[in-house]
């Protein structure tokens, strides 16, 4: 009897580990290779060069906030988080997670300030569009109102990294998609400090090798997956990683 408490003792720890274990999955692995754009940020780069700590913003919608992750540790700004800490461990790296489900460029401009602002980023990662197209929102008025907090941004001294809307099936089929990844494009160009990451054409790329957009999304067909939402921060930690170089 003694033997058999003794073991049961030593297995305790194991059957607990292995119950922590199975709450909370591997990451997955095996993104599809895309090319990736590098993302130019001269004032981010500085800073990395020397040594400085970085705070992100990551703000959006509810593909910020992270629907259809298992937990918030599968949001692509916590993964962004990992993979940008992974590369610069001499850097105190900070994503905040500033995603609020169901908004648009009216709702955020609201919060602008309070979520973003008061942070004092250095990069500002601003994911929106689909839901203005899904809302059918007059494009000239979105358009204004992206200028409006891309001006507020830049005052602040943050750069910005505009993404646009992902390629599932309710994106695809939004009446004028197209005219609101545009805008964000015409944006980018416009602006100094102000750059675009396409999620539209990594999940064309991700398609072209074998992953077809359902397989990175979750199954309401809008949002990511786990698989996605990895796949979506390594991509986007490499573009910012490949713009501003190694730390010293």
């Amino acid at each position: 009897m003694r033997r058999l408490l003794f073991a049961a003792v030593l297995l305790l720890p194991l059957a607990l580990a292995g119950r922590v274990a199975a709450a909370t999955p591997a990451v997955p692995t095996g993104c599809p290779g895309v090319e990736v754009p590098p993302l130019p940020l001269p004032a981010l780069a500085a800073r990395v060069s020397a040594g400085q700590p970085v705070r992100v913003v990551a703000f959006g919608s509810s593909s910020t906030a992270g629907a259809g992750a298992s937990s918030p540790e599968r949001t692509y700004p916590h993964r962004l988080q990992v993979e940008l800490s992974a590369h610069w461990p001499g850097v105190k790296v900070e994503v905040l997670n500033r995603g609020v489900g169901g908004e648009d460029v009216i709702e955020m401009l609201e919060r602008l300030e309070r979520d973003v602002l008061l942070a004092r980023p250095a990069l500002v990662i601003w994911q929106l569009g689909v839901n203005a197209a899904l809302r059918r929102q007059d494009v000239q008025d979105f358009r204004l109102r992206l200028h409006e907090g891309l001006a507020r941004m830049r005052a602040a001294g943050a750069e910005v990294v505009l993404m646009d809307s992902q390629m599932g099936p309710w994106a695809r089929n939004a009446p004028q998609r197209a005219a609101f990844d545009a805008a964000l494009a015409e944006a980018a160009a416009t602006w100094e400090g102000v750059e675009l990451f396409s999620r539209a054409r990594i999940m064309a790329g991700w398609a072209a090798r074998g992953a077809a957009p359902e397989v990175m999304l979750a199954a309401d067909g809008l949002h990511h997956n786990d698989r996605g939402y990895a796949c979506l921060a390594e991509a986007l930690a490499r573009a910012i990683r490949d713009g501003t170089g190694e730390p010293r």
